[in-house]
């Protein structure tokens, strides 16, 4: 047998078993392919590739968003709008015209008998004179440098008085924003609240300025369990 001929089996032998090896190899691969693992990864990276994407679209959304809030905070309406807001919130001091309320417990001697809690002022008093401010129109109202806002609570804690969960002792010192006059007369009706409490002795002066200072809330505005109501569907 000659060499080339040789040669020439080798060769073919060599091909007929890498033919074999790739084919082996690439039904291995396929078998891999169709399998659930496999199937599994692929679908997965899929999914992943999509939410990348979104997010992205999402965050040049906000970005955008962020832009146009800065824009439109910026411009004077917005400015204004922002102030506004604040000022309702009880974020910042105010000052105006209004009255200054000194409440203090009455210096009458009581009688044998006598029920004494009618000689000292409790919170019912305190609400009182501030819901007829209130009805008179005040803009921004406070007790002892307590600011109230629609959070504010008033209630006895023993001989004295709380107001924003912050104790005070008489005498009480009402500072209100508002229409003087309008103010003024609210208290001093006849039969209204600063006449009742003169029956028990109860000391209520008031006074007028053109520059009353109430001052900004010192308390947490968070809320932990109110959301903004959806909108119905019409």
């Amino acid at each position: 047998m000659s060499s080339l001929r040789r040669s020439r089996i080798s060769i073919s032998f060599v091909c007929i078993v890498l033919g074999f090896m790739l084919s082996m190899q690439f039904r291995i691969a396929m078998e891999q392919r169709s399998s659930l693992p496999y199937q599994r990864t692929e679908e997965l990276s899929a999914r992943l590739l999509q939410t990348e994407k979104e997010r992205d679209a999402l965050q040049e959304q906000v970005a955008k968003l962020e832009e146009a809030a800065a824009k439109k905070a910026a411009e004077p309406s917005g400015q204004q709008t922002i102030q506004e807001l604040r000022m309702r919130s009880g974020q910042i001091p105010l000052t105006g015209p209004g009255v200054i309320v000194t409440i203090d417990d009455s210096k009458i001697a009581s009688k044998a008998g006598d029920n004494q809690n009618l000689y000292i002022i409790h919170d019912d008093d305190l609400l009182k004179v501030i819901n007829e401010l209130r009805a008179a129109g005040a803009e921004a109202i406070s007790v002892n440098g307590q600011r109230l806002v629609a959070t504010s609570e008033i209630r006895c804690a023993g001989p004295t008085l709380s107001v924003n969960n912050v104790r005070s002792a008489p005498p009480y010192e009402i500072r209100a924003i508002g229409d003087i006059q309008t103010l003024e007369n609210s208290l001093r009706m006849r039969g209204g609240v600063m006449e009742t409490l003169r029956v028990w002795g109860i000391q209520l002066e008031i006074q007028v300025s053109e520059n009353v200072t109430v001052p900004a809330y010192k308390g947490v505005g968070a809320y932990q369990y109110a959301r903004p109501a959806e909108e119905a569907s019409s």
